[in-house]
C-alpha cells in the first residue's frame, strides 16, 4: 500500500505545510469490525494541523479520496482513519498480480543460509521431542527457500560417546545375538531396547552395592556394568577393532529405522555430520584463543574464558588433561560447517535447554573474531506436552516417535471413517489418505504454535475437521478442488466483474498478503505465521463459499472468476501447506 502512504506524506504536506516521511505514516490493516482495509492513525499528525485527531482524519480523508483514485471512501473512529479502497484497485490487483505463475516465489536473494536440525542420539529411538524438532527445522528451510535464500539442511547425528556404548555393552551381555532381521523390530528400536537394558540392570548393581554399605554416590561409580561401559569407551577411542566393528554394525541398524522415521515424517537432508568425525575438532581454535588472549590457562593446564563481563560466568574449554568438552567440539565443528559451504546464516534448531549453551558457543565465536560469527542463530523451542493417559511409550517415559504416527494414522481413520466420505475409495487409497491427513494435523499441531511456546498436543483435538486444524485446511483445499472439477471450461476466459463481493474481496485481501508472509516467517524464522495464515485463507475461503455459488453464479462472467479465484485459493493453501511439508489431498 505504498500508494496510501506516499498520498498520506502529500496530504500533510499540502494541508498543513509540513514535510514528513514514508516512515512517519503508521499504516494498519483495519480492524474487522469497521468498514475499510486500511488504517492511517492520526494522532501523530496533530501537532502539525493543530485540530483533534477526528477532524485531522477528516481532512486528510477528504484529501485523499479527492486525489487517490483507488479510495473509495472513509470512516473516522476517534484517532484511526479507516479507509475503504476501491474494488477496481483489488480486481486488478488478482489479475496483474495474484494470478500470475510467479506469485509468491521471491527470487534468489544470494544468500546461503545453513539449517540444522534433528541432531539425534543413535542409541534409542527420535521421540516427540524429535518430533517438534525436525518438523520446524524442515519448515524453516523450507520457509528460507521460498524467500530466495540457498538453503543447506544439515544433521549433527551424536553417535559417539558413553550413551552409545551403554547400548553396546548391553547387547553383547544380554542380546544373545539379536538382530532388525531375527526380532522383526526396527534397528532403533533394537538399539534403544538395549539401553533400556543397559539402565535396569545398572539400577540393580547400584542397589545391590549400597546393601554392601556402598553410598548412593560411590554405587553409581563403582557398579561393574558403567566401569564396563567406560571402558568399552576408552577402547572406541583408541580405535580397538572389535569395538569399532560392533560400533558400526549397531549404528547401521540405527540408521536404517532412522530412515524410515524421516520418511514418514517427510523429512531429509542435504547433508550429515557425525561426532565420531568432528570430537576431535577444536582443539585449533582453542591455542588460537589463547594466542589472542580469549582464553588463558589456569595453575592445573584446563583452558578457561572468562565472560563474567558479558553477564555469563567463567567457562571451562578444554580439560587439564587436554581432552575436549562439548564447547571445545561445537567449536570446530561450527568452523567446520562455515569451511565447507561459507553460509551467510547458520541456524541451529535446538530445544530451549540448550539456551545458555548457545549463548557461550556464539559469544566465543564473535570474540575469536570470526566474521560468520554474527550469523549464527539459535531456534530454541519449547517442550511439547501430551495429555495424561493419551499415549503411552514403550518405557513409560517419552513418547516414541513411531508410536505417535501410527497414533496419528489411527485417529485420522477414525475421523475420517465416521464422516463417512471414504466408502467408495480403495483400500490403498484409504490408508494413503489416512496418513496424509494424520500427518498433517499433528503436523500443523505443533507448527501453529510459536517455536518459543511449550505446546500441549492432543490427537484427537488435531484431527478436528472443524476446528483450527490441519485437516480443516486440507478439507477446504479438497472441497475446492471438487468445486472445479464441476466448473469445466467456465474459467477457461476470465473476464473480471464491475463489484465485489465483501467475501470475494477478503479473498483476495489475504491472498495479496501471501508473499509478505513467507517473508515475516523467513525474518523471525517462524512457520507459525505461515500457518496461522493458512488457516485465515481457508476460513475465508469457507465463508465466501457459503455465501456465494460458484457453479450457480449469476452469470458466466462471476461463475468464471469465482472458479478462478477458487483455483488460485487452493494454490495458495497448497503452497503454504507445502512450506509446513503438509501434503494437501484431491478428495476427502
Amino acid at each position: 500500500m505504498d500508494f496510501i502512504t506516499n498520498a498520506a506524506v502529500q496530504a500533510v504536506q499540502q494541508l498543513y505545510n509540513t514535510t514528513i516521511t514514508a516512515q512517519d505514516v503508521n499504516l494498519q490493516q483495519t480492524r474487522k469490525e469497521f468498514e475499510g482495509q486500511i488504517t492511517i492513525v492520526t494522532f501523530p499528525f496533530t501537532k502539525f494541523s493543530r485540530k483533534g485527531p477526528e477532524q485531522t482524519g477528516q481532512e486528510i480523508g477528504e484529501y485523499l479520496q479527492a486525489n487517490v483514485a483507488e479510495v473509495a471512501g472513509f470512516n473516522i473512529i476517534k484517532g484511526f482513519l479507516n479507509i475503504s479502497i476501491a474494488d477496481s484497485y483489488w480486481l486488478a490487483l488478482f489479475n496483474d498480480t495474484i494470478n500470475q505463475e510467479s506469485f509468491g516465489v521471491a527470487p534468489a536473494n544470494g544468500k546461503k543460509v545453513m539449517v540444522e536440525y534433528s541432531s539425534p542420539n543413535t542409541n534409542k529411538p527420535l521421540h516427540l521431542g524429535h518430533v517438534r524438532n525436525n518438523l520446524l527445522g524442515y519448515s524453516v528451510a523450507a520457509i528460507l527457500e521460498a524467500a530466495g535464500y540457498e538453503v543447506i539442511k544439515t544433521n549433527l547425528v551424536n553417535d559417539r560417546g558413553i550413551h552409545i556404548c551403554k547400548s553396546m555393552l548391553a547387547w553383547q551381555l544380554f542380546g544373545d545375538g539379536e538382530t532388525p532381521e531375527s526380532t522383526g523390530m526396527k534397528g532403533d528400536h533394537l538399539v534403544g531396547k538395549y539401553y533400556v537394558v543397559f539402565d535396569k540392570e545398572y539400577k540393580k548393581q547400584i542397589d545391590q552395592l549400597k546393601q554392601e554399605g556402598k553410598t548412593e554416590e560411590e554405587a553409581k561409580k563403582q557398579a561393574p556394568l558403567i566401569l564396563q561401559a567406560q571402558q568399552m569407551l576408552q577402547k572406541w577411542e583408541a580405535g580397538d577393532e572389535e569395538v569399532m566393528s560392533l560400533w558400526k554394525t549397531m549404528n547401521t541398524w540405527v540408521y536404517d529405522g532412522f530412515a524410515k522415521t524421516y520418511k514418514k515424517l517427510g523429512v531429509d537432508f542435504d547433508k550429515y555430520y557425525y561426532e565420531s568425525n568432528t570430537y576431535l575438532l577444536g582443539k585449533d581454535i582453542i591455542e588460537e584463543g589463547l594466542s589472542k588472549g580469549v582464553f588463558f590457562k589456569k595453575e592445573d593446564g584446563s583452558v578457561w574464558i572468562d565472560l563474567t563481563e558479558d553477564g555469563l560466568d567463567q567457562k571451562l574449554v578444554l580439560r587439564a588433561d587436554g581432552t575436549s568438552v562439548y564447547i571445545t567440539q561445537d567449536l570446530g565443528t561450527a568452523q567446520l560447517k562455515y569451511n565447507d559451504f561459507g553460509m551467510n546464516e547458520s541456524i541451529y534448531v535446538v530445544g530451549n535447554e540448550q539456551d545458555y549453551h548457545f549463548k557461550v558457543l556464539f559469544l566465543i565465536l564473535q570474540k575469536l573474531g570470526k566474521s560468520w560469527a554474527q550469523g549464527l542463530y539459535h531456534l530454541s523451542y519449547g517442550m511439547v506436552d501430551l495429555p495424561s493417559g493419551k499415549m503411552k511409550s514403550r518405557e513409560g517415559t517419552v513418547v516414541d516417535a513411531d508410536d505417535l504416527i501410527a497414533e496419528m494414522e489411527r485417529t485420522a481413520k477414525e475421523q475420517t471413517e465416521a464422516l463417512g466420505k471414504t466408502a467408495d475409495l480403495a483400500e490403498d487409497d484409504k490408508a494413503h489418505l489416512y496418513y496424509i491427513i494424520g500427518m498433517g494435523a499433528l503436523k500443523y499441531f505443533l507448527l501453529k504454535v510459536d517455536p518459543k511456546k511449550r505446546l500441549l498436543f492432543d490427537p484427537n483435538e488435531s484431527v478436528d475437521f472443524q476446528g483450527h486444524t490441519g485437516p480443516f485446511i486440507q478439507y477446504t483445499h479438497a472441497r475446492i478442488k471438487s468445486v472445479l472439477g464441476r466448473v469445466g471450461d467456465a474459467a477457461a476466459n476470465i473476464v473480471l466483474p464491475d463489484v465485489l463481493h465483501a467475501e470475494e474481496r477478503d479473498l483476495i485481501i489475504l491472498q495479496s498478503q501471501f508473499p509478505e508472509v513467507i517473508a515475516l516467517a523467513a525474518k523471525d524464522y517462524n512457520p507459525a505465521a505461515v500457518a496461522n495464515y493458512v488457516y485465515e485463507l481457508a476460513k475465508a475461503y469457507n465463508k465466501f463459499y457459503h455465501e456465494h455459488s460458484v457453479l450457480q453464479a449469476e452469470s458466466d462472467v462471476l461463475k468464471a472468476f469465482r472458479a478462478d479465484l477458487s483455483k488460485k485459493t487452493a494454490h495458495i493453501i497448497a503452497k503454504s501447506m507445502q512450506l509446513l511439508g503438509i501434503e494437501v489431498p484431491e478428495r476427502m
